[in-house]
């Protein structure tokens, strides 16, 4: 027996050149032995080396770009034959305890192989490395080796099999590796499918017809976008049209960095986006708009923000710099349906929007759609989390060391699920609205690959309180433990735990604002929030006050017609509102019937929505259409026509109004003086958000007074108003503040949130059912 050491490393080291980075240093080092892949992560063994911290040291130091190191652990080792040199060794087969790499950007050694005549892989759409290129969207089953990946079809050529076997080579165990004789292939096609160009021919066929103001849809690595000249009006419209988008902003991919400089205002902070478009993740980043910018006035109606991006494949890479302009590039679906994930579908179901079809023929396993994020003064927005960022693993707060698996299945909107096991939660990508059955198939279909992908049978599922959501139905299907979680309960808990707020770290007060959430109120369950001051921690949620409860008349329509929030709102809050000049934004509508409605509280819900507080008042200004096309529109037109006055001065405000059942916001006194004051609409506009913020602080700063708390959470989808977010932390200041960043605000990080409640609760019953066994 010849003694040695055995080093464990557990994190994100797998399909990130992980192995062929530790061979490299022990050769440089002079180390004898080996390393692995298992499903705990990668495993070195190390004969008898002279200095075990230094090795150690350094691989922490010089780790692969892509790799993220959670625990190293050492223990001893027996050689029965010493090795004489080191080597990498097959994949062992272990519990499963490893990261999945989310896919990465094209790094800058392969761009620049694509962009080279001569190099093998000129012009080559699917080149990759073990520093970039598809992961998580092509794994079947873990450990990550190739078979078990949608690479598995495509046997490598000689060329390829001596990168991938060599671990001189950055192609080292590079799981997609491949080049044009031997990886997937590119097709042009129209509608009927039959084939009209491959290969480079394929590319310049698409940008023929993108130049020509045609509608492409492509194939990326988690789905499919539809694309269009983002300078062509006209080709823009069409689009819009025939997806039936009318309003919703666009994303517009770049054809280069070069191209921001034009694209977004100057006044943006150039560094920080070029860093986030350029990263890894390389996500849509919503920037304001330049006034001389390229893009038609279609893109983004309205807004003074776009959503731009980079090319994230080589497919996209060559694309772009055929084109040499921005592209639209939106989801691959039609109205109402799920974005589309293989070639067939997409040819049936984008029949009636895409010209031409850019296929290839490499399956996608897993959707991932374009995660989005913005850049604040306050740190990053992050508003969809996807594709770049999924599924890397959060760490969970202290106190939450050993749980056992449990499933959140999050909310109804905007949904993404989470899965905890050890001290990790692992958040899905998102898929959308679940009363979408297409949507809601493809997420039981991702839960299931995730279960079986992480190996992990769950003891408790967590689900939004409401009994109407599709997800609360979905819980009882799987016939474990049940956890019911408060809409804005989850919210904020997925703050705290972003925050890494401790399991023991005590109460604070918390700031949920959004749209509707199943809530208490005066001890009774079925109350609708969305404008609500919380004292919390994981295992409590005690109502404080808030914004008052009004009418939603017509129950969801209040929800798609802006004009029948303000009319629930003058109707509660403004005496003889019928005089008032600013009462003719509601002619034209039946006003009168509805008002009846209101009083008799026929399908009239009160709900404290902060989303629909945001709906009245872009009504007033006329800056929402009648009927809303998509979700937060008209409180997205009331922040773009706030920031036009920024920082002006205004008598408006929102007191506290102490009442028996809680401080509530006095929106009587908000509508007197906000209508009552002659200024411009977007002064108004301004005024409103601001007044706003600082009302929700005063009523945060009172609790926390009371509480003896300094520490204050916020959470919602109304946080993704970027200006409201800079005023709350504004006027909270000198109070500690925790924001959502790197999880979304809104419905996005709900089940985080469901998750880790879920979690507190059943270690709080763990620990009561052990103290009841001892006495």
């Amino acid at each position: 027996m010849f003694d040695s050491h055995v080093i464990r490393i557990c994190g994100k080291v797998q399909g990130v050149g992980f192995r062929p980075f530790i061979w490299q240093l022990a050769d440089r080092m002079q180390l004898r032995g080996e390393v692995c892949n298992d499903s705990a992560g990668v495993e070195i063994r190390l004969f008898q080396p002279a200095d075990i911290d230094t090795f150690i040291a350094q691989v922490k130091r010089e780790c692969p770009p892509l790799a993220r190191i959670d625990s190293v652990s050492v223990g001893r080792f027996n050689w029965q034959i010493p090795p004489q040199t080191f080597s990498i060794t097959n994949s062992r087969r272990q519990q499963m305890s490893t990261q999945v790499v989310p896919d990465a950007a094209t790094c800058p050694e392969c761009l620049k192989e694509i962009t080279r005549p001569g190099d093998r892989r000129f012009g080559y759409a699917f080149t990759n490395c073990t520093h970039c290129g598809p992961r998580f969207t092509i794994i079947r089953a873990m450990p990550y080796d190739r078979p078990a990946t949608s690479m598995a079809e495509f046997a490598l050529c000689p060329a390829c099999q001596q990168e991938y076997q060599d671990p001189a080579d950055r192609r080292f165990h590079a799981q997609p590796v491949a080049c044009p004789d031997c990886g997937p292939q590119v097709r042009a096609t129209r509608q009927n499918g039959e084939t009209l160009a491959q290969g480079n021919a394929a590319l310049r066929y698409a940008v023929s017809a993108l130049q020509a103001g045609e509608i492409v849809a492509i194939k990326g690595l988690g789905g499919f976008h539809l694309a269009c000249d983002a300078t062509q009006q006209s080709a823009v419209m069409r689009l819009r049209e025939r997806k039936n988008r009318p309003s919703k902003p666009l994303a517009v991919m770049l054809p280069d960095i070069r191209w921001l400089a034009q694209c977004s205002s100057e006044d943006s902070p150039q560094c920080a986006l070029r860093e986030m478009l350029s990263s890894p993740a390389a996500p849509i980043v919503l920037t304001v708009k330049s006034a001389t910018s390229p893009l038609c006035a279609a893109v983004a109606p309205g807004l003074d923000e776009v959503g731009l991006m980079l090319p994230f494949t080589p497919l996209h890479h060559l694309l772009m710099q055929a084109c040499g302009t921005p592209l639209v590039m939106t989801s691959g679906n039609a109205a109402g349906r799920a974005p589309v994930l293989n070639n067939d579908d997409a040819l049936r179901q984008l029949d009636k929007i895409a010209d031409v079809w850019l296929l290839h023929n490499r399956d996608i396993v897993q959707r991932a759609d374009d995660s989005l994020v913005r850049l604040t003064p306050q740190g990053t927005d992050v508003l969809r989390r996807a594709r770049g960022f999924v599924p890397d693993a959060i760490p969970l707060p202290a106190g939450f060391d050993t749980q056992p698996p449990v499933l959140a299945l999050g909310g109804d909107l905007k949904n993404t699920f989470c899965l905890v096991r050890g001290n990790q939660a692992i958040l899905s990508a998102h898929f959308g609205s679940l009363a979408d059955g297409d949507i809601a198939r493809q997420q039981q279909q991702a839960i299931e690959h995730f279960l079986h992908l992480y190996e992990c049978t769950p003891v408790a599922i967590a689900r939004d309180a409401h009994p109407a959501y599709v997800s609360h139905a979905q819980a009882e299907s799987h016939g474990i433990r049940v956890v019911d979680v408060l809409h804005h309960h989850a919210h904020l808990a997925a703050c705290l735990a972003e925050n890494g707020w401790p399991l023991d770290g005590g109460n604070v007060i918390g700031l949920a604002l959004d749209g509707l959430g199943y809530g208490i109120f005066a001890g009774k369950t079925g109350a609708l929030w969305g404008g609500e001051c919380l004292q919390v921690d994981y295992l409590h949620c005690e109502h404080l006050g808030g914004l008052p409860a009004v009418a939603l008349p017509g129950g969801d329509r209040a929800a798609h017609e802006p004009w029948r929030n303000l009319l629930a709102q003058w109707q509660a809050f403004v005496p003889g509102w019928q005089s008032l000049s600013e009462a003719c934004v509601l002619d034209g509508h039946p006003w009168l019937p509805l008002s009846k409605a209101i009083a008799a509280g026929v399908n009239s819900p009160l709900a404290s929505s902060c989303g629909r507080l945001f709906d009245a008042v872009a009504a007033a200004l006329g800056c929402a259409p009648a009927q809303l096309s998509w979700e937060g529109e008209a409180a997205c037109q009331l922040e773009a026509l706030a920031h036009r006055a920024e920082g002006i001065s205004h008598p408006v405000t929102f007191p506290l109004h102490p009442t028996p059942d809680g401080t509530f916001l006095d929106l009587a006194t908000f509508w007197q003086q906000w209508l009552g004051w002659q200024a411009s609409p977007a002064a108004r506009a301004f005024a409103f958000h601001d007044a706003l913020a600082q009302g929700f602080a005063a009523l945060a700063r009172f609790h926390c007074v009371r509480t003896g708390t300094r520490t204050v959470a916020l959470g919602g989808g109304v946080l993704h108003n970027r200006l409201l977010r800079q005023r709350l932390h504004h006027h909270l200041s000198p109070l500690q503040v925790l924001m959502p960043q790197r999880i979304p605000a809104g419905d996005g990080g709900l089940a985080l949130g469901q998750a880790v409640v879920a979690c507190a609760r059943l270690q709080f019953s763990s620990s009561v059912s052990a103290s009841l066994s001892k006495q």
